[in-house]
Formats: structure tokens, C-alpha cells, sequence
């Protein structure tokens, strides 16, 4: 029979009766729910003592710090992957694995281990923090990863390789490129990118990552990685591999970094070549609800009562890449119920939103959001989304929506919420019809966070605080730190202007106001400006005064 831990503990002099017997009691009173080890470790049980007495009791070798390799021995292991299961592979020996685990009872992972390589596996003790330090060291050297892939597709790229197709096609297809691309892709997932930009420059190949809406620089190719990278990339989208002359659109579905990834491909010539941009949306990443948005309680609750109503407009504005798109799926995630039909025209569909009717558009084949709207209004809806109000077609139909009894929602390019106001006017909707439908207008921008890890405060100048109107001596900044990889922020929150469209609003636009005296007026009954939301969100340390003059540098307090 199998020894119990705490007799082979004794045993070895690692503890004595009465501390088994105290660890024990301890169990009982907490209903078992920890392990006897988990106790023992508390009452100061050496790491090293417990793991001793887990390889006796399960007849197991144990990994030292030294028998863990550089390098991991396999390419196909995700760091993702290692770090949710704490695992990492030893050594590899004719057909079998050596892995690391911090506890015996770990069959789950060498099962999907031996199904998922074909290896035989053998599990072997290590202490949890050298594993976790292990696998924090293999993935840390991910430049040096970089360059090895890089130069295995130079030995494949000589300075006089030719650009036929059928030699461009080869490319692609080797081993080393595609390895390239995939780790190009996979370390802006794991870096939370939201688009990777590839642009031949003059005798380079610059990439370069947009993180929480910062473009950061991240690898300088070689310029003659160009055709067979730009290539790869048109293979994957099912793109024209041939046509480097004239713009193209692709999409790419896949599995990244152990996530499930869409990326929306976009080429265009340039002088040195075909500029790439990707960008990644990721089906996996959470929900996003009104509350986690950046609505104060105060403006949560002026919205909330705007999405609540029968029918009417209501308008979200901002430049692109501001979350207008997730603030419109919270909206309508909020009312979505089965007494609710919602319909949708988008371009594309970001999130999928369970018992709401999607539709993607499709320009090609003539499916505009004017003519999918047009079809929209008659499938009996109670909510529809529209993706974007472009011009005076779609402009028309969805007022026309607004007043026939439905919720509209659209989204529109204005620097601020009054601004949205003459911009349907400008495209040319008779100011009534606006007076009639609109209830409401959300101006928005997103502002990095600043990172919970190396936050601080500090004293800002006086000049500042009253040139702002502060009242607080302190604002917060980020040192920069390993977790926000040395830029003082990790993600993104938005801020608000919200205009409510009420009796003295409606009697402005019947009388053609401009949008300053709008904006005059809607500030003289209560409305926040970005600007000052920002600053709201600064004095609770939440993000920096500079990232909210950065956003609002055209904004007028």
C-alpha cells in the first residue's frame, strides 16, 4: 500500500508526530478542502522536504533547476498552454517526453499531452516556482526565437531570388516563412495588439504593433523578406499572391497563441513595395459590459434610460479605433431580450450576439447598408443597428426607421456629440426630421489605463492645476514596469460626452444652430465634455492627464 505523506514525512525527520497530528486537526476543521501538504508547507515545511516526500509516496524522479533545458525541446508548446497547466517539457528521448509537474495528481495534462504530440509522457516533480521561472525564461527569449527564425529564411531567401509567381508560391510555402508569419502573429496576440502593420521602408522591412492604439516599432526584416512575407500573408487571406499593384481586402481565421483569431487583411502599394496592415480581432476575448465601459454612475444611468426608450436615434460618434463598436454591443447586449427582435448591418461582424440577427456587408455583390437596411425595416424589427451612416441614402432610411417606431443605432465620424448634430444636417436630412428622431448622442475616445502595477503619484505643477481647473495637488502616473513593458499604462477605457436630446435641444436644431451654440447650450444644462470626463478619470488615477490631452487636443473645456 501507498505510504501517507505525513508518515513519510516523519519518517525522513522532515517533521515531527505533533506537527502531523496539528496539520491534521487543521484539515478536519476546514472540512479537508486542502491538502495535508498545502498545511505542513505553511507551518514552515521546507519546498524542497515536501517535494522529496511526493516523488516517495508516488514513486516518481524529481527535475532539479538544472535539469531544466534553455530551450524548450518542442516548437509546438504555447507559452499559454505551459504557464494554464504549469508544465514544462524536460527532454525529449526517442519517443518520449519528460515533462515537469508541480504535483503528482496532474493525469489530466499528460493525457492531453500524450493525445495531442503522440509522445509517451513521463511526468517528473519540480518545486511550482521554478517551473513557472522556467517557463517565464524560455519565453522571455523570444527576440532571440526572432532572429534564429529569421535567419532560416534568409538561408532560404538569397540576395538573387526571383519574384516569378510560381517562385513567390514556393516561398510561401516553406517551412521557414510560415514559421515567420505565425510567430509575427502570435507575439502581437500575446502582446494584446490590435493591429500588426508590415511596411517595406528603405532597406528594411519595419513591423510594428498598435497596442491599447500606440504604434510600437517591435522587428526590422531584412528588405528582401518583402515578397516571400507579403506573399505568405496573401495565402493565408486567400488573397491574389500576383496582384502588387492595386489595393487588396482578405480575412484570415486561426489559432494564434492559443486563441481564436480573425484578422482582417488590408494591402496597399507603396514606393518600396506592398504595405500590409492586420487587424486582429480575437472571438475569444470577454465581453465587454456598459458598466466596464467607463460610464460614471452618473452618465451609466442617462444612457441607460436612453437605450430603454420605444423608438428614436441615438448616435455614437468618434474618430476610428475609439470603441464605438463595443459600446454599441453593450447597448444592445443591455436590451436584448426575447420579447426584443434586433436586427444588424455591419461591416464586419466584430462579435457574435446570441439571438440577435447579423448581417454582414457585402458592396461587392451590392449589399450596402442602405439597401440591407432598406430590407431590414421590413422583417419587423423592435431594435436595428447600423453600423455606420455614411451618406444621405442611409441617413434617410434610418430616420425614416426611428420615426416608424423602431431604436436605431448608428454610429457617425464627428469630433463630439453636438458636432453629430449638423453632420446629418450637412449630408443633407431636413433639420425636422433630426429634431424629430434623435434622443441622443455618445462622443467617445479611449485613453490607455495607467498600470496597477507601478502606479504612483506625483505633484503637478501649479500652472497645470489651474490652467485645468484641478483641485487635487496629486495626479497619477506609471513608472513602467515589466507587466506594461516599460510604457507606464496596460489598457484601455473610454470617455464620454453625452448629449440628451430634449425640448430645448429639439427647438435649437428646428432653428438650425450651429454646433457651438449646441454645444454652448448642452454644457450650460449639464454635459460633460470629453475633456473634463478625461480629467475626471485622471484625478482617480485611472489614466494620465497627458492621455487625456493626447485624445482631446482639439477639445475645448
Amino acid at each position: 500500500m501507498q505510504k501517507r505523506l505525513g508518515e513519510i514525512l516523519v519518517e525522513a525527520g522532515y517533521i515531527t508526530e505533533e506537527e502531523l497530528q496539528r496539520a491534521l486537526e487543521v484539515q478536519r476543521q476546514e472540512g479537508h478542502k486542502r491538502r495535508v501538504g498545502e498545511i505542513l508547507s505553511e507551518m514552515n515545511l521546507k519546498d524542497e522536504h515536501l517535494l522529496e516526500a511526493l516523488a516517495l509516496q508516488h514513486r516518481m524522479q524529481i527535475a532539479r533547476d538544472a535539469d531544466f533545458p534553455p530551450d524548450l525541446p518542442l516548437e509546438n508548446l504555447s507559452y499559454e498552454f505551459l504557464k494554464r497547466h504549469e508544465v514544462f517539457p524536460i527532454r525529449l528521448e526517442h519517443n518520449t517526453l519528460y515533462v515537469a509537474i508541480p504535483e503528482p495528481q496532474r493525469a489530466d495534462v499528460i493525457e492531453v499531452l500524450e493525445a495531442s504530440l503522440g509522445y509517451r509522457v513521463i511526468p517528473l516533480l519540480a518545486r511550482r516556482e521554478v517551473i513557472l521561472r522556467h517557463i517565464e525564461n524560455a519565453f522571455a527569449s523570444r527576440e532571440a526565437t526572432m532572429r534564429r527564425v529569421i535567419a532560416d529564411v534568409q538561408e532560404d531567401i538569397t540576395p538573387e531570388s526571383p519574384e516569378e509567381l510560381d517562385h513567390l508560391r514556393d516561398l510561401a510555402q516553406e517551412k521557414g516563412i510560415i514559421k515567420l508569419v505565425n510567430l509575427l502573429i502570435e507575439n502581437a496576440v500575446r502582446d494584446r495588439a490590435s493591429d500588426i502593420h508590415i511596411e517595406p521602408e528603405e532597406g528594411y522591412l519595419r513591423v510594428r504593433y498598435r497596442i491599447d492604439g500606440i504604434l510600437h516599432e517591435k522587428e526590422a526584416l531584412p528588405l528582401r523578406m518583402h515578397p516571400a512575407v507579403a506573399s505568405r500573408i496573401k495565402l493565408m487571406a486567400s488573397m491574389n499572391i500576383a496582384e502588387r499593384r492595386m489595393p487588396q481586402d482578405g480575412r484570415i481565421e486561426g489559432t494564434f497563441a492559443d486563441r481564436e483569431i480573425d484578422i482582417r487583411v488590408s494591402t496597399l502599394p507603396s514606393v518600396h513595395g506592398e504595405s500590409i496592415v492586420m487587424r486582429l480581432l480575437d472571438r475569444e476575448s470577454s465581453f465587454i459590459t456598459l458598466e466596464n465601459l467607463g460610464f460614471d454612475d452618473h452618465l451609466l444611468r442617462l444612457y441607460q434610460r436612453l437605450i430603454q426608450q420605444p423608438y428614436g436615434m441615438i448616435l455614437i460618434t468618434g474618430p476610428t479605433g475609439s470603441g464605438k463598436s463595443t459600446t454599441l454591443y453593450a447597448s444592445l447586449d443591455r436590451i436584448n431580450t426575447p420579447q426584443k427582435k434586433i436586427i444588424t448591418i455591419e461591416e464586419p461582424v466584430e462579435y457574435m450576439l446570441k439571438g440577435v440577427t447579423q448581417i454582414n456587408v457585402r458592396p461587392k455583390i451590392g449589399l450596402t447598408f442602405a439597401t440591407g437596411l432598406r430590407h431590414i425595416v421590413r422583417q419587423d424589427p423592435d431594435i436595428i443597428m447600423v453600423g455606420e451612416i455614411r451618406d444621405l441614402e442611409t441617413a434617410s432610411i434610418a430616420i425614416h426607421a426611428a420615426l416608424t417606431g423602431h431604436l436605431l443605432f448608428s454610429t457617425l465620424h464627428t469630433n463630439d456629440a453636438p458636432g453629430a448634430i449638423t453632420r446629418l444636417m450637412d449630408m443633407g436630412v431636413e433639420n425636422y426630421l433630426v429634431s424629430s428622431t434623435l434622443i441622443g448622442v455618445v462622443a467617445q475616445r479611449l485613453v490607455r489605463r495607467v498600470c496597477t502595477s507601478c502606479r504612483e503619484a506625483y505633484e503637478v505643477p501649479r500652472e497645470l492645476r489651474e490652467e485645468f481647473g484641478l483641485t487635487e495637488e496629486s495626479l497619477y502616473r506609471g513608472r513602467g514596469c515589466s507587466e506594461c513593458s516599460g510604457t507606464g499604462y496596460r489598457g484601455r477605457i473610454a470617455i464620454f460626452e453625452l448629449l440628451v436630446v430634449n425640448d430645448e435641444i429639439r427647438e435649437m436644431i428646428m432653428e438650425k444652430a450651429t454646433a457651438a451654440e449646441l454645444r454652448e447650450r448642452a454644457i450650460a444644462l449639464g454635459m460633460r465634455t470629453l475633456r473634463q470626463d478625461g480629467i475626471l478619470k485622471a484625478t482617480k488615477g485611472i489614466t494620465t492627464l497627458d492621455e487625456v490631452l493626447r485624445v482631446t487636443q482639439t477639445e475645448i473645456v
